[in-house]
């Protein structure tokens, strides 16, 4: 196909019984738009069949494709690979369980227009809708872990967690073409390199649906916090080959 105006990238592990229905909401949303798009499923060595699931639903969705990692290495790093094969001029890189629907994409494309490089889905700012809101246990060490997000590395952003964040063509090449973690903390080391490399990065509000079966628990906050801290470090102490954009 030529060059789309947008991929979408999924990274999977082992969501068999949940990416089928996701899978199913991109195409009808997708379908409708005047915007060419491919669809990127990244499995991250699943240990169900989810890989052979996407190939034949290829056949009946639209430009799906699925890339098959043999190893499982961690969401970063597929979410990593996926941007960097994907082709469009726009990539979106969401979660399998659909917890917020590519539909949402519509709402950044005016942000991308006005100058954006780096346009992230938020739960956190005026025009969010969540359903329902997000348990009190994940509510406090998120809103915790985000102050200190902010201060060390991304003030005056309010949801760097939310799996639903659009890069341009340039940034996501840039940006993830020097990335280093590989788990949970790679949203904050992508949008750090982003404001880092001079990219205006923008938050729009989204509708969030609390899927079942989240594989997020407090050890994910924990290492997120981690690796924010290391990013800082290697931010400090020129760790990353950054030539900053003016």
């Amino acid at each position: 196909m030529n060059k789309p105006f947008l991929s979408v990238v999924i990274p999977a592990y082992n969501e068999a019984k949940r990416l089928p229905a996701t899978l199913v909401d991109i195409d009808k949303h997708l379908s409708q738009v005047e915007y060419s798009y491919e669809i990127l499923v990244v499995n991250d060595g699943s240990k169900d069949n989810t890989a052979e699931i996407v190939r034949k639903m290829s056949a009946t969705i639209k430009n799906l494709r699925v890339v098959d990692n043999p190893i499982n290495r961690g969401k970063g790093a597929v979410v990593h690979d996926g941007m960097l094969i994907a082709k469009g001029n726009y990539r979106l890189f969401m979660d399998a369980d659909n917890a917020t629907s590519v539909d949402q994409f519509s709402k950044m494309i005016p942000l991308f227009k006005e100058g954006a490089d780096v346009v992230i889905g938020s739960r956190a700012i005026a025009g969010a809708k969540l359903e329902p809101a997000e348990p009190i246990y994940r509510q406090i060490p998120g809103k915790m872990g985000n102050l200190l997000i902010q201060i060390l590395l991304l003030p005056g952003i309010w949801d760097t967690q939310c799996g639903f964040k659009a890069f341009s063509e340039k940034a996501a090449e840039e940006v993830f073409g020097m990335m280093k973690i590989t788990g949970w903390g790679f949203d904050v080391e992508a949008l750090a390199l982003a404001k880092k490399l001079g990219y205006k990065i923008r938050e729009v509000p989204v509708h969030w649906v609390n899927a079942e079966g989240s594989k997020v628990g407090i050890s994910a906050y924990l290492k997120v916090l981690l690796e924010t801290f290391k990013i800082r470090l290697w931010l400090w102490t020129g760790k990353y080959p950054i030539k900053t954009n003016n």
